[in-house]
């Protein structure tokens, strides 16, 4: 006979190794019957806003995290009542320990549960607060999806880690997210009143605290000493944001990039008076009428069929193996600014597409990514990127590479200017092109060739014929 049982779903990685994800909203409540594959939260990568679906069908029995919370991959978040028949408990007791057993989860897999039986850790024991600021505490280890989890996050109802009442104070309530935020942010924990369950510190208490709310009574918080935590000055002259999320994925990527591929970037400016009128001609086509085109559809068409003869330049340097890895396939990076900073989504296989169906591919990204929808899988995975500068009134620019590629293109903005033209001076439409590329894999000439064929195709689009 068919039995409840208790599910816990752990976060799982949402793409490229990525060791936590922010809990955004919950789209269900405890008690709520779900189904499988139905949206139930969503979640803030450092890469993407990602709508997580339920591996189960059941009931919702446990919200384990709050929204706001940053939550390591591999830790609970949800528990669900289903239907089983094993016999196995119900939502009276904790969930049974698998062995080696993934659960379906459309986007990913938590960590392996194992079932080794190794002892709980020894709760920690804290001497009494002093009148010196406590040390702070050491950072968590990080579970990384598909290896095993330390002893402390083994079994399936080990709760939020809290420190018991000990002799001369208790350590406050927090989780380890919020523990290092608070000590990024230079705030005493002790000081802050908790509004979560139970009196558990949230992200929001303690950025709450530092606008000022609970410091009326407590005071400002001192940092620990020797913390390096830095001082923050309150009032409208300053303000700070945590450095998380894209902003700091893109960071830590493009310092990653600038000191490990020695960057050669060339400039080339070109008369693209013959584009803009094709470009014109083709909006009012029929044939692609509804299509969105713009300059960068053409320049990304140009790229496409210049790397034809430049193969090169859609390639990536393997460190690991000592290998150079050449492309058969082209994964179009296009760089993207966002309310939450820089992204570079990439569309699959461009090289294989039309112009309508690049024009198409092109709108729905930018949207995409401009929503905040893009998906880990559409920003990993690319082989050469564009950027376009244009759009910001800007002629040229020196663009850092996207990790693992060989190259990318800037492409600045169209300007009337006067240009020799049929040996006299006309008033023409001027285009400045950079490209960035990776002196390891790619030689000068090399460089320079693929650069002038697309500037070539760009002052006469006839040149294609020619160059196919």
């Amino acid at each position: 006979m068919s039995a409840a049982m208790i599910k816990e779903f752990r976060l799982p990685d949402l793409g490229e190794g990525l060791t936590e994800s922010e809990i955004l909203s919950w789209k269900v409540a405890v008690g709520d019957t779900v189904a499988l594959n139905q949206v139930i939260a969503e979640v803030e990568t450092a890469k993407a806003v990602v709508e997580l679906p339920s591996p189960f069908a059941g009931v919702i029995t446990a919200l384990h995290e709050q929204p706001g919370t940053v939550v390591e991959v591999g830790k609970p978040i949800v528990s669900f009542e289903v239907e089983g028949d094993d016999g196995g408990p119900s939502d009276a007791g904790p969930a049974p320990v698998e062995t080696a057993k993934r659960e379906p989860n459309l986007v990913g897999y938590g960590a392996i549960v194992e079932a080794s039986g190794r002892p709980a850790r020894r709760a920690r024991t804290f001497a009494a607060p002093t009148s010196a600021a406590p040390a702070a505490p050491v950072a968590e280890p990080v579970a990384v999806a598909g290896a095993a989890p330390t002893s402390d996050r083994a079994g399936t109802s080990a709760p939020a880690e809290t420190a018991a009442p000990i002799a001369g104070g208790e350590r406050p309530r927090s989780t380890p997210p919020v523990r290092k935020l608070a000590k990024d942010l230079g705030v005493e924990l002790a000081a802050v009143t908790g509004t979560g369950v139970g009196g558990l510190i949230t992200r929001e208490d303690v950025q709450n605290f530092l606008g000022g709310g609970d410091r009326a009574a407590a005071g400002a918080a001192a940092p620990a000493a020797g913390s390096g935590s830095v001082s923050v000055t309150h009032g409208e002259r300053e303000t700070r944001t945590p450095i998380k999320g894209v902003r700091k994925l893109t960071a830590a990527a493009m310092v990653s990039s600038a000191f490990t591929a020695p960057h050669a970037t060339e400039f080339l400016t070109i008369d693209v008076t013959p584009t803009m009128e094709l470009l014109a001609r083709l909006k009012s086509s029929r044939a692609f009428e509804g299509f969105k085109l713009t300059p960068l559809t053409l320049v990304a068409k140009a790229l496409l069929i210049a790397l034809r003869r430049q193969p090169s330049l859609n390639s990536r340097w393997d460190e690991a193996s000592q290998e150079i890895v050449q492309f058969n396939y082209v994964n179009l990076g296009i760089a993207a600014a966002t309310p939450r900073g820089l992204t570079v989504p990439n569309i699959k296989d461009a090289d294989r597409m039309s112009l309508t169906e690049l024009s198409t591919a092109l709108t729905g990204l930018t949207e995409t990514a401009r929503a905040g929808k893009t998906s880990p899988a559409e920003l990993s995975g690319g082989t050469i990127s564009i950027t376009n500068i244009g759009v910001f009134g800007i002629d040229a620019g020196t663009p850092i590479l996207n990790p693992g590629e060989a190259a990318i293109l800037a492409m600045g903005a169209v300007r009337k200017m006067p240009w020799e033209y049929q040996d006299e001076v006309a008033l023409r439409q001027v285009m400045t092109l950079s490209l960035s590329f990776d002196h390891r894999l790619v030689d000068g000439e090399q460089g320079s060739r693929f650069l002038a064929d697309i500037g070539a195709i760009l002052a006469d689009p006839g040149m294609v014929l020619a160059m196919v």
